[in-house]
């Protein structure tokens, strides 16, 4: 089970989140209450293991400004919420796919989730058949945020969608999920990772170690005791 701890502000809660077993950071270049710069992400991403992922969070941001955060910030993958350029995706894994000697780019891409009949499962579909991205994010989002909002979307009725998409895309399930609540997440969607922000703070940008611990181990405990009691394959 891969884990992302997102909404990070300083190298403490970062370090916390390394120690824990966390597999990725999450680093926000938007309006939020977490937002960083990328001198402030640069002092933390410096400090953190090399296998450690960091990825920026960006939101209605161009090709020019996640070129130049990047490098510049330190960062190992991109997240991308809300664009107008449908070719966005493409054009990241194709630049940096092209630097000679570059480790490959981690690359995620967010669908938020739509109870609309038919619109969410369509939408995971079209993500399936871009082979640039290494992971689709399924977020909630409410008028005023794109994420982290500490709400969780309908995991049941999103279910179905999920399955089906999960033998060909990776899927990451985030939005209002907390120590208490990322087993049955992960029970009823099977995803391939969990992202979490708000439900592992003390207060908006400060993370709670002993959250961030617990998130981490029920998640691969849960994940753990799926996979002992699946079915064999003979």
């Amino acid at each position: 089970m891969w884990v992302k701890i997102c909404g990070n502000t300083s190298l403490e809660d970062a370090l916390v989140a390394v120690d824990a077993g966390a597999d990725a950071l999450g680093f926000v270049f938007a309006s939020s209450p977490r937002q960083v710069t990328v001198a402030q992400t640069r002092a933390i991403t410096a400090r953190l293991p090399d296998g450690v992922e960091k990825y920026g969070v960006f939101v209605r941001a161009t090709f020019e400004q996640i070129l130049a955060t990047v490098d510049a910030a330190g960062l190992s993958g991109v997240q991308i919420h809300a664009t107008e350029d449908p070719l966005l995706a493409t054009r990241i894994r194709e630049h940096f796919s092209a630097v000679p000697g570059r480790k490959r780019l981690g690359l995620l891409r967010t669908l938020h989730y739509s109870s609309e009949p038919g619109v969410f499962a369509t939408e995971l579909a079209e993500l399936m058949q871009d082979h640039s991205l290494d992971a689709a994010l399924i977020d909630s989002r409410t008028a005023a945020a794109e994420g982290g909002t500490g709400l969780r979307f309908h995991w049941a009725q999103a279910s179905g969608a999920v399955l089906r998409a999960a033998p060909h895309l990776r899927v990451i399930v985030a939005g209002g999920l907390a120590p208490d609540n990322v087993a049955e997440a992960i029970a009823t969607l099977r995803p391939w990772g969990v992202d979490v922000v708000s439900g592992v703070e003390a207060t908006p940008g400060r993370k709670d170690p002993a959250k961030v611990r617990s998130f981490i181990d029920r998640a691969r405990a849960t994940a753990r005791a799926l996979t002992a009691a699946a079915p064999r394959v003979s």
